[in-house]
Formats: structure tokens, sequence, C-alpha cells
């Protein structure tokens, strides 16, 4: 069996010309760009920086934003090299394919699914509590069996993502219109904080800046970073150790400027756009980020922040309540822009699937009208609203994390790859100093994939085996790559 079958960069790119199968060429620089700020700034802003200084890593928190950003920065150099060198939707799958060959790319393309379905069902449910609260404050609360902390059916959730389906699918330049005007709306709310916050900064609050390490149950059992569990470390919490746990946690914070890569098909000049759209989206939310959290914890001891809605919650300690509903709509603007890219990179990953017949094909068919795959959008749409309305996910959001690093691993592992096997192949964008830099992306990767509770390693490794599964009893048989002559669809 040769599962390590590898379509060539001039088979990707011919597939893309195919009527059936061609998605329209309609995003700019700019478009990619707010894709990626739009997908960025989200759950991490307004959420995990309370969590992990309250939890993790004290005022420090700045600092393991700034490891995340690095880490993520070494795998886009490497995200925009490939995307600028293929321009075909599937960003880490479509790379793998065409490098370290068919089984690799199922198994990452498997690993996509896993990190962008679950991410969009779990921000949605997180749209779903802040607009609940909006309601409730405007004196309008919807009732606990459809809104509250356990629902029969996560109505709102269902509803957002219902709305969002419906925009991707009747056209990519209409998503990409609604995502602007929410993401003028959430980066105005971000810049307000920091501005408006710097008012309220009290330096006690950053003493001690590295809080002592200290154990505590957030870090017990299989809730302890695995590389802790490995080497025989007490599980601690704060520290040194602190701060690269809570990195590995805020990684969430950066997830998306990877699904900029999905676009790069729709994208007008891809070679020049996608990498000005991964590196300045990355760019712009990394200042944000490190601004936010120095701010926060400036204002209000670390110990005391809110782990639900930190950044309302601390204009409230001072004060300032009015301050607190504007980033509520900041907020909500926020979490709506990422259900909506992770919809869109779900949707991109699982089309180049489709067409190359590792998944039934007849579910990549563009609709000619709207020239998206509108029978697939509808139906990731479909599971993510069950997922969103009916599942309880607790920790599962550190899955996503696990399977963006690993995809981040495959992607720099396969530009040194590709480097050698077609040195030839024109690259409008090449990433500097290559094998270094690849190297080190996957060690920091590797590193940080440690650092996540070994309970989340389980649930990753079960959902990765239901994966080889379902790639030998149907991708493997059903692959076009092995059947170049079969263009019908199955």
């Amino acid at each position: 069996m040769d599962i390590f079958r590898t379509k060539s960069v001039e088979q990707s790119i011919s597939d893309t010309e195919a009527p059936e199968h061609q998605l329209r060429k309609r995003l700019t620089a700019t478009d990619l760009t707010v894709f990626g700020i739009g997908v960025i700034v989200g759950t991490g802003i307004f959420v995990l920086t309370g969590q992990v200084a309250k939890e993790l890593a004290g005022p420090a928190v700045a600092l393991s934003f700034v490891v995340a950003a690095v880490v993520c920065a070494l795998a886009a150099l490497c995200y925009a090299e490939f995307a600028s060198t293929i321009p075909v939707a599937g960003s880490a799958y479509t790379f793998s394919f065409a490098t370290l060959g068919e089984f690799p790319a199922w198994v990452i393309g498997w690993d996509l699914v896993l990190e962008l379905a679950l991410a969009a069902a779990v921000v949605a449910v997180g749209w779903s509590g802040y607009f609940a609260s909006m309601l409730a404050s405007a004196g309008l609360g919807l009732p606990a069996t459809i809104a509250g902390d356990d629902p029969v059916v996560n109505l709102p959730a269902v509803v957002i993502v219902a709305v969002l389906t419906t925009v991707l699918a009747v056209g990519i330049k209409l998503s990409s219109r609604v995502n602007l005007i929410l993401v003028i709306t959430k980066v105005a709310v971000v810049l307000l904080v920091i501005v408006a916050g710097l008012f309220f900064i009290k330096g006690a609050n950053y003493t001690p800046f590295i809080p002592e390490a200290v154990a505590t149950p957030r870090v017990e059992g299989t809730k302890a970073p695995l590389i802790q569990l490995l080497f025989g470390i007490t599980p601690v919490a704060f520290g040194v150790i602190g701060i690269f746990s809570a990195a590995a946690i805020v990684f969430f914070a950066f997830i998306g400027f990877d699904i900029v890569a999905t676009a790069a098909e729709e994208t007008v000049r891809p070679q020049r756009d996608v990498p000005r759209g991964i590196l300045g989206s990355l760019g712009i939310c990394t200042l944000l980020y490190v601004a936010v959290s120095i701010v926060v914890v400036g204002m209000q001891r670390y110990s005391e922040l809110s782990t639900s809605a930190p950044l309302s919650d601390a204009f409230i300690a001072v004060g300032q309540p009015w301050l607190a509903g504007i980033i509520s709509v900041g907020a909500l603007a926020g979490l709506t822009t990422v259900v909506l890219v992770l919809l869109l990179g779900q949707t991109r990953v699982l089309f180049a699937m489709c067409r190359d017949g590792l998944l039934p094909r007849s579910m990549a068919r563009v609709n000619p009208r709207f020239g998206t795959p509108f029978r697939l959008t509808v139906l990731i749409g479909l599971v993510t609203m069950a997922l969103a309305g009916f599942v309880s996910f607790g920790e599962l959001a550190e899955l996503v994390n696990i399977g963006t690093l690993f995809a981040f691993v495959v992607v720099s592992i396969g530009v040194v790859v590709l480097r050698h096997t077609r040195p030839d192949l024109p690259r409008a964008f090449r990433a500097p100093l290559v094998p270094v830099l690849p190297i080190l992306s996957v060690l920091a990767c590797l590193y940080l994939m440690l650092n996540l509770p070994a309970q989340t390693w389980l649930r990753f490794v079960i959902w990765m085996i239901i994966g080889v599964v379902l790639y030998f009893s149907y991708g493997y048989w059903h692959s076009r790559t092995a059947m170049p002559w079969q263009k019908s669809d199955r």
C-alpha cells in the first residue's frame, strides 16, 4: 500500500481550474488581514487573559502572550512560504499532500477538522453567554432552558451559527464585508480598553510580576502539563513554569492566522497577498494582546480577576460600569467574527479533502450562482449547530490548541522537505534561515504541546485513531491520487 503517494504542486493547482470545483477569486491582502484579525481577536483577549493571569502566570501573563506569539511567528513564516507557493484551499492539508504524502496529509486534515469544528462550536457557546448577559442587563433575560449555564438546547449559539453559515454559503465577498464591519467594531473596543484602562493602573498590582511557584489543584493529576509528569516535576502554577504553561493555553488566542492560508485559492494575487495577510494579522494582534494584558493586570490585582469576563469586570471594579457595557458589545462582535472565520476555514479544508476523493467528492461541488461549496458549507453549519446547541465542552477547548500545534509542526517540516525535493519551484515568499527557522518552529511547538494537560493528549490520540480507521476504510480506496484518471464524483 502506497500511503505516502504525493500530489504534485502542479496537479494541486490544476485541480482548482475544474469548473465544478472552481472557487471564485475575490479576496485581497486587506481582506485576508481582516479575516486574520477577525478570528484571532476574540476568546483569547476577552476571556483567557483573566483566566491564565489568575490561575497560572500572574501579572507576567504578558510574557506568556509574547512566548505564544514567537512560536506562532516561526510557524507563520513557514505558512507564508507554502501559501504563496501552493495557492490552493486546504492550508496544512494541501501543503502536507505535496511534501509528505497522502496519509500524513489525511492525518493533518483530520487534525484540522478537530481544531476548527470544535473551536467554532466552543466560541459560539461563548457568544451565547455574552448575548444572554446583555439581554439580561436590559431586562430581557432568556429562559435557563435555552441559554443558561446548563440549557436543554443552547438556542442563541444555534442561531448565530445558522446566520453565519448562511452568510458564508452565499458568497466569500459578502463574508469578508460582514467580517470587516465586525472587526472594526471590536478593534475599536480593544483600543478603548487600552487607552481608558491606562488611567486606572496601580503600580502595586504588578508586584510581584512573576509570583512564586505554588502547587494548586488547577494542575494536579492528569490536569498537570505533560512535561511535568514526564520529568517528575512537582506540578505547580506561577513562577517561570507558570508562564510557559499559560503560553500553551493563551496559544488559543492566536489561532487564526493559519486559517488565512485556507483562503489562498480565493485570493486575486495569492503569491503576494497571502503572506501579507498572515504576517500582518499576527503582528497587529500580538501588539493588541500584550497591551491589553498589561493594562488589565495593572487595573485589578491578578488574584481578583474574573475568569469569564475579565475586561468588563475590571472596569466595574474601578467604578466604570458604563465601559463594561461597551466592552460586552465589542466582545459580542469579536466572537461573531471568530465563529465566521472558523466556519470558513473548516469548509475550505474539507472542500480540499473531498475534491481529492478522501471524502465523498459530491460534497466538493461549487454552487454556480454563489461560487462557494454550498452543500459542504450547509453540512458543516448543521454539525456545528448540533455541537454548539447540545454539547457541553468544558476543558475540551484545549484540544483545539494541541491540534493547531500539531499542524504547525507538520507545516514546518514540510517547508524543509519541499525545499529539498522541489528547489525549482517559484517562491514569491521565502521563509528566512531554512532549515534553522523551521527546526526552531518544530521544537517550540512541541514544547508548548508538552505543556498541555495529559488528559488533552489522551483525547487527541483517541481522535487521531478514529481518523486512521476512516482513512483505511474509505479515503485510501477512493483517493484520486491513486486513480488520477477518475474524474467523476463518487
